[in-house]
């Protein structure tokens, strides 16, 4: 077991209306001035912002709307979001939404802060990050975990970049979570959502050489949880205990408790994340598209076998005595819950087809130019990356 350190300061206030006391939490945690940071129109007709709003009211608390997070959140909106929130004096940011809507939150948090820093330069580690402003998240979306993560991500539209910054100023301070507000979701939108949530406990899972059995119990169990509750949900959205599992499974598989003991190992994400900002498609969509992909080039690697042939008879149930041949079975089942689901397996399905150039570039973007390598498994390069890419299509 590596060492770590375990930190989810992010206190959860879980259950049906607790969104009323969003104004009681944001007091309790020093708020008077609050920026709230949401999505899409649908947050203002269903009545959930004007309910926050209410209970802001209630509490003698100042506030000020700023709409429009974008499903892969831009860094133009969350510049424009820095000024509207320096402009009105906020001291406190409440995003309502999923990921989206909180990675914006937390881009625009970081930039109040540091109002003489462009927002970028802390981004990509040009800057350094040593203070933001309090943030919290009342969620709609069970998909991204950022409620209690330490993660957010930005796309910059012009350059075709998405990149994620990892720091513990971007853990919210309180997370509300109603499973009911989720009921209402396109399907689509949760089966992407069921993906993130798998992806991020494998991402931590598939690591050669690690023995971590109470880690390695928690994410397998994280993992049937949510197929079971994936596919409960997907047949009768509106079942709210399948919702509340899915949707507390979303926050525990992005804290940080499914990867302690190892470091992580998140060279899915990189390779959704290339796509994803050079085609704007949705995250978890971008995650199964190339998931076969980098499985199937990997799982026969020295280190690696014996975790995907676990993984298989773990949370699949495969029976086979052979370390390959259940490997093989639980990279097969796993790509068929993804179809189950409605979610894509390769490139093609997601919506287009790369050519040998665009998987180049691709590779370029997910390796930073050939100056990281991905996985832990085995060091991927540039030309190993584009090879997985090219596999994928």
């Amino acid at each position: 077991m590596e060492n770590f350190v375990s930190y989810t300061p992010t206190k959860v206030f879980f259950g049906k209306g607790t969104e009323l006391e969003a104004g009681q939490h944001v007091r309790e945690f020093g708020g008077k001035k609050v920026f709230v940071v949401y999505g899409g129109g649908s947050a203002v007709r269903s009545g959930l912002i004007g309910r926050i709003e209410e209970s802001l009211k209630q509490e003698g608390l100042a506030f000020e709307e700023f709409g429009g997070a974008k499903p892969n959140p831009t860094l133009d909106h969350a510049r424009e979001g820095i000024k509207r929130a320096i402009a009105f004096g906020a001291d406190f940011i409440l995003a309502v939404g999923g990921g989206s809507a909180i990675d914006t939150a937390k881009a625009i948090a970081h930039g109040t802060a540091n109002a003489g820093t462009d927002i970028w330069e802390i981004w990509n580690g040009r800057a350094k990050l040593d203070k933001s402003m309090p943030v919290a998240a009342i969620l709609t979306i069970p998909a991204a975990g950022s409620e209690m993560s330490d993660s957010a991500v930005l796309t910059d539209v012009e350059h075709d970049q998405k990149r994620g910054l990892s720091t513990e100023f971007n853990r919210c301070v309180f997370a509300i979570m109603n499973p009911e507000l989720a009921m209402t979701l396109p399907k689509y939108q949760l089966a992407a959502g069921v993906t993130d949530i798998m992806m991020h406990t494998m991402e931590r899972y598939f690591i050669p050489g690690s023995r971590c059995d109470l880690t390695d119990e928690i994410a397998e169990g994280l993992l049937r949880t949510v197929i079971k509750n994936g596919r409960r949900i997907m047949a009768d959205q509106t079942n709210y205990d399948a919702m509340a599992e899915i949707m507390w499974s979303s926050s525990i598989s992005h804290n940080g408790l499914t990867g302690l003991g190892r470091k992580k190992d998140f060279s899915v994400h990189a390779l959704g994340q290339a796509i994803g900002g050079k085609w704007d498609y949705t995250h978890g969509a971008t995650l199964s598209a190339v998931w076969e992909a980098w499985a199937r080039s990997l799982y026969r690697e020295e280190g690696a076998l014996p975790r995907f042939a676990r993984y298989a008879r773990m949370v699949w149930g495969a029976s086979s005595p052979d370390d390959l041949t259940a490997a093989e079975e639980g990279i097969s089942v796993t790509v068929a819950f993804f179809h189950e689901l409605g979610m894509p397996i390769t490139i093609t399905e997601l919506g287009v087809t790369p050519t040998d150039e665009e998987c180049e570039e691709l590779a370029a973007e997910a390796t930073r130019g050939d100056t990281r390598k991905l996985t832990r498994i085995k060091p991927l390069g540039q030309k190993e990356t584009a090879e997985i890419f090219r596999n994928a299509r």
